[in-house]
């Protein structure tokens, strides 16, 4: 079905966090953020603190990572017990029940977990989950692993940030989820959306349409070329511009569970470029996952309005798996 698609404009409002330092600044803050994610749950955020250098280099190195022949990215290839690369990224639509062909991207994954002990991560659930994988790190280029662990680590601390400004924005005391956090299991998953030089499959998206299962992903894209798109509660799609040294914030199904609905964990996409158009594209979504036996309980003062089903979930983790599977059965 065909559906209209509109500049983001006032619907993905872009808010300055430079201000974020002080009282007034942070309340002013709060309350721009409580809107966007009664509406959207989408805002882009600039002032944010992240040293350009810091992006520059992860976008670079990350960059190169792909344009390495197959059979080096194949040396850190996703399997059994390891994250790392996938040559293909599922269909994550399927998060959704939603039956389509794989999206059309590859990917690099990590978690901040992953360089813990193998007994360390057993213990973090009793189900399947990415954040219970080793991470593998290429040796080629030769920068990636530290430039990738100074990116997480920056991300970590803006995130934690965030959360706070959250918290403020739902009237709880700023420090309210901080102990659904000390343990977190956040992931990075780089998309690279290789040129297209095939016609898609029927309904064969760049990242098909889905909800993020976490609490918050901050995105960096590198262009806005066959890029992320939001969806309205009209069933339109509105485009989401890449803002120059910005990020993209959107919140998940968790802040939704969390907040029994009235945040808004909305559908969102990745399109294809237009016809003739074989530009690759890369974004970098930092997951900002909680201890994953954080339960999903609706906070006081948010016990009545419509969140997802829990499907007989009842913590973080056993939700965010469910998906995960979904994903890539």
């Amino acid at each position: 079905m065909n559906r209209t698609v509109t500049p983001a404009a006032g619907f993905v409002p872009v808010i300055d966090l430079s201000n974020r330092h002080t009282e007034p600044g942070r309340r002013a803050i709060a309350t721009a953020i409580d809107r966007a994610c009664r509406t959207s749950g989408f805002f882009s955020i600039v002032g944010h603190g992240i040293p350009a250098d810091l992006i520059d280099r992860m976008v670079t190195t990350t960059r190169e990572f792909f344009r390495l022949p197959d059979h080096e990215k194949d040396l850190v290839a996703h399997r059994p017990g390891v994250s790392g690369f996938r040559r293909m990224g599922g269909a994550t639509a399927q998060s959704l029940g939603h039956q389509t062909p794989p999206d059309l991207c590859e990917v690099f994954s990590a978690h901040v977990t992953g360089d813990l002990t193998e007994p360390e991560r057993a213990l973090l659930g009793d189900y399947w989950a990415s954040w219970k994988l080793a991470n593998i790190w290429p040796h080629n280029p030769p920068a990636f692993e530290a430039i990738w662990h100074d990116y997480m680590a920056a991300l970590t601390d803006l995130s934690a940030d965030v959360m706070r400004l959250f918290a403020l924005a739902l009237d709880l005391p700023e420090q309210f989820f901080e102990d659904k956090f000390d343990r977190h299991v956040s992931s990075i998953a780089v998309n690279h959306y290789y040129p297209q030089h095939r016609t898609p499959l029927p309904g064969q998206l760049r990242r098909g349409a889905h909800t993020d299962w976490g609490s918050l992903t901050i995105l960096y894209q590198d262009t806005d070329i066959g890029g992320l798109q939001v969806q309205t509660e009209t069933g339109d799609w509105r485009d989401v511009p890449m803002i120059p040294g910005g990020f993209i914030v959107n919140i998940g199904d968790l802040m939704s569970l969390w907040t029994a609905g009235h945040w808004v964990s909305s559908m969102h996409r990745v399109v294809n470029p237009e016809s003739g158009n074989t530009a690759a594209r890369l974004s970098i979504p930092f997951f900002y996952l909680p201890n994953h036996d954080a339960p999903l309980d609706a906070v006081s003062g948010f016990a009545a309005g419509e969140a997802p089903e829990l499907h007989g979930t009842s913590t973080a983790g056993q939700w965010i798996s469910r998906k995960m599977r979904q994903t890539f059965s």
